[in-house]
C-alpha cells in the first residue's frame, strides 16, 4: 500500500478501474480495506489469500488486509502506521518468494516518517535487498517504455541518494563494474535482451576533456569500461552526458549507467514524466514501483495520475514472463 496518507490508494483504484483499457494483469492490494473504502466508491473485495485474486478481480479490487494502527489522514503521515506499511512489504515479499504471486509492485513510501519509527534503510531497494536473496550491490533501474514516437530509456544511477559534493569520492572502478554486471544479467533475464549494450556516462563535462575538467574519467570510469569489455560485456564510454539522451542516441544502447542520481533521473523524467518505472535488479523476486513519491500535497483530492503505477504493473508482468521463459529454456 505504501504510505497510506499519500496517493497510493487512489492510484491503485484508478489502475484497477483502467484494467481493460490497459490490459492489466490481475493484481491485489496489500493494505487496509477501510483505508481504501475511504478514498473510493469502487467495489472492494477482502481476500484471505493470493489465490482469491482472480476470482474477484474483474468485479472488485481485491485487498489482502493489513490493518493500520490509526486512520490515515490524506497529506498527514502518522508514524504509528509505519509498522503496517513495513508489514505490507514483508507480506508481499513472502508471497513472491513462495511463488504465490509472480511479482511485487510497491507504492511509494514516506521515508522520513519511517525513519521516525526506527526504519534504518535508505529506501525500498535496500530494505528489499535485506529481505530477499540479492546480488550485491542492489541496483536501481529506472525505465520509461518505448512507443512509436519514443525509443524509451533505461538508466541506472551508480550512486543514488548522496549530496552531489560527495559523488566523486564514492565512485570507484569496482562500484561501476559491479553495477554493470548486475545490469547486464538483468537485461538478459528480465528484458530478454540477448546481448545488452551499456552506455557508461562520464561524470564531468565533455568527459573530463582529457583531464582538464576532472580525472575521474581517466582514472576510474575508462578502466571500468575496459574491465567490462574484457569480461565480454558490451559496455562503451565514458560518454559526455549531454549527448546521451536524444532519440537517435537512445537507439544505440539498451541502458545508460549514470554516475549520480539526477544525471539519470532528469532525462528520464523529461522524456516521459508520467510513466517512469523503478525496477530493482538482482533480486530473486520481481519488484517494480512507480517512479514518483507519495505526493502528500495532492493526496485525497482525486487528481493523482495512475500512469506510472499502470506502467509498473505492465513492466512487472513483462519481467515475470521473461523470467518464466528463461527458466523454461534452461530446463530443456
Amino acid at each position: 500500500m505504501g504510505e497510506p496518507a499519500g496517493i497510493g490508494g487512489e492510484i491503485a483504484v484508478k489502475a484497477w478501474e483502467a484494467q481493460e483499457k490497459y490490459r492489466l494483469p490481475p493484481f491485489f492490494v496489500i493494505g487496509d480495506p477501510d483505508w481504501l473504502k475511504r478514498v473510493t466508491s469502487a467495489p472492494i473485495a477482502e481476500i484471505t489469500s493470493a489465490a482469491d485474486c482472480k476470482r474477484y478481480f474483474r468485479q472488485a479490487l481485491p485487498v489482502l488486509p493489513v490493518h493500520l494502527a490509526v486512520q490515515a489522514k490524506p497529506g498527514a503521515p502518522d508514524p504509528r502506521n509505519a509498522e503496517a506499511v513495513l508489514d505490507a512489504i514483508r507480506m508481499a515479499v513472502t508471497l513472491a518468494q513462495t511463488g504465490a504471486v509472480s511479482a511485487l509492485v510497491t507504492n511509494p513510501i514516506e521515508k522520513a516518517v519511517l525513519y521516525d519509527a526506527g526504519f534504518t534503510h535508505p529506501g525500498h531497494t535496500e530494505f528489499l535487498a535485506e529481505l530477499v536473496a540479492a546480488e550485491k550491490p542492489p541496483v536501481m533501474l529506472l525505465a520509461c517504455p518505448a512507443n512509436a514516437r519514443n525509443p524509451g530509456l533505461r538508466v541506472v544511477p551508480i550512486t543514488v541518494h548522496l549530496p552531489l559534493a560527495k559523488v566523486a569520492a564514492q565512485l570507484s572502478r569496482e562500484r561501476i563494474v559491479a553495477a554493470a554486471h548486475v545490469t547486464a544479467r538483468a537485461l538478459k533475464r528480465d528484458f530478454a535482451i540477448a546481448a545488452p549494450r551499456l552506455a557508461i556516462a562520464a561524470l564531468n563535462p565533455h568527459a573530463g576533456e582529457q583531464g582538464a575538467f576532472g580525472r575521474e574519467e581517466m582514472e576510474i570510469i575508462s578502466p571500468a569500461v575496459a574491465e567490462l569489455r574484457k569480461a565480454g560485456i558490451g559496455a562503451q564510454g565514458p560518454f559526455p552526458a549531454d549527448t546521451l539522451f536524444h532519440p537517435e542516441a537512445r537507439k544505440r544502447f539498451d541502458c545508460v549507467l549514470c554516475m549520480y542520481h539526477d544525471q539519470a533521473l532528469i532525462p528520464l523524467k523529461t522524456i516521459d514524466f508520467a510513466r517512469g518505472v523503478n525496477v530493482t535488479l538482482g533480486l530473486e523476486i520481481v519488484r517494480t514501483s512507480p517512479d514518483h513519491g507519495v505526493a502528500l500535497d495532492i493526496a485525497g483530492k482525486g487528481v493523482a495520475n495512475p500512469a506510472s503505477l499502470i506502467a509498473a504493473l505492465r513492466m512487472a508482468r513483462q519481467i515475470a514472463r521473461s523470467r518464466s521463459r528463461t527458466r523454461d529454456r534452461d530446463a530443456r
